[in-house]
């Protein structure tokens, strides 16, 4: 009985045949997963012996948690070029659907926010003057920071702006250059050319170099759909994500080591999504489809909005308790158990009474959706645009 319970509430696709669908949710649930290690190896850093293997361990790692905002920014690249290139869809109507995907969510833990920021003022970012706080706070439910050098109300909510810029331009994109009427060879060249052109700029003037992993998406659509490239199995996928993970040492401060990062994890995720999407019988396609990690994945996008906040409350009880500078990797170990353990609470939470009802409700008729091409299933759009954290 529970067990059902759970599948009607977390299983977003358990009516759809699409293969990609299953690897899909798993992926997101293992970017969701490193996120949270980026916020909770600084937070648990104070507790840890000073000096150590450990600490030089969880230093290392903590950069490498940082790539599952790049993983996010690929499947939404992936998700939404498909939808767009399967049908003609007015721009207004389009991004109608965005807002609804993204801002019950963000509208309900940003009022948190606020309510806080008056609670202790002395872990505000909100401005003390009133004309300064009113435009902060437009600021910031716009979507502004990230892509404008603007601090976040919400940490994690920079990638917001990056998703945001993304659904503004391509659609636009799309329609300007008539890319349902292109061939998929012409429209692969079009996002290489681009992506090489960017990253070149890049290289130069520095930049959201980083929205290159939106381009890695869309490539991986049109490749995957029009079966351009052969899958290799699952060694090569994971050697160039570890590849990946390994760049995230280079500093982000300097334009050349950002370049450098961002092109090895646009080949890494991509290699890494083209086999779970087109080999789902792989040993990587098959870890991820366990139905943990795409339950995780189904609800990565409150998760990534709400557990950096519990996760800091429940540190800050921790500390009235237990002694800091004082443990090694058992306590490491436990901790990071307990503490995943309890930002699934108000994650599940958030998404059982806020995102499943308000912004996941079917919207469609799948009859709409007949002649949307066979490898694609536009009822998948509900799984995308979990947009990645810091």
């Amino acid at each position: 009985m529970i067990v059902e319970w759970m599948r009607s509430k977390f299983e977003l696709s358990r009516h759809l045949s699409h293969g990609n669908v299953r690897p899909m949710e798993g992926l997101r649930g293992l970017a969701i997963f490193l996120v949270f290690l980026t916020h909770f190896i600084p937070m648990v850093e104070p507790w840890l012996v000073p000096g150590t293997p450990l600490t030089k361990i969880a230093r290392t790692a903590f950069p490498m948690g940082k790539v599952g905002v790049d993983l996010f920014f690929v499947l939404s690249g992936y998700l939404i070029y498909g939808s767009l290139i399967a049908r003609d869809q007015p721009f207004l109507s389009f991004m109608g659907r965005r807002i609804q995907r993204i801002y019950p969510v963000f509208t309900l833990m940003f009022i948190v926010y606020i309510a806080l920021s008056r609670l202790f003022p002395g872990e505000s970012k909100v401005p003390a003057t009133m004309p300064g706080a009113l435009l902060y706070l437009g600021e910031n439910f716009l979507l502004l920071p990230g892509m404008l050098p603007i601090k976040p109300l919400i940490t994690a909510a920079w990638s917001l702006s990056y998703e945001f810029f993304y659904y503004l331009t391509i659609p636009l994109l799309v329609g300007a250059f008539r890319m349902r009427e292109k061939s998929v060879h012409w429209r692969v060249g079009f996002f290489a050319l681009l992506t090489v052109g960017a990253a070149l700029v890049s290289l130069e003037y520095g930049g959201p170099v980083r929205l290159l992993m939106f381009i890695a998406g869309i490539l991986l659509y049109d490749v995957t759909r029009h079966h351009l490239f052969s899958a290799s199995g699952s060694v090569l996928p994971l050697v160039f994500v570890a590849a990946g993970l390994v760049s995230t040492r280079v500093p982000e401060e300097d334009p050349v080591g950002m370049v450098i990062r961002t092109g090895l994890l646009f080949v890494a995720f991509f290699m890494l999504c083209h086999t779970c999407f087109t080999r789902p019988t792989s040993a990587v396609a098959r870890a991820l489809s366990a139905t943990p990690v795409r339950w995780l994945g189904n609800i990565s996008y409150s998760y990534y909005l709400v557990h950096g906040l519990a996760m800091k409350m429940a540190f800050a009880v921790l500390g009235k308790f237990v002694a800091v500078h004082t443990h090694g990797l058992g306590f490491f170990m436990g901790i990071m158990v307990v503490m995943f353990a309890w930002t699934l609470v108000p994650s599940v939470f958030l998404f059982l009474f806020v995102e499943r009802p308000f912004s996941l409700a079917p919207k469609h008729s799948p009859r709409k959706y007949a002649d949307a091409p066979a490898r694609f299933n536009p009822d998948a759009i509900k799984l995308a645009n979990a947009p990645a954290a810091d």
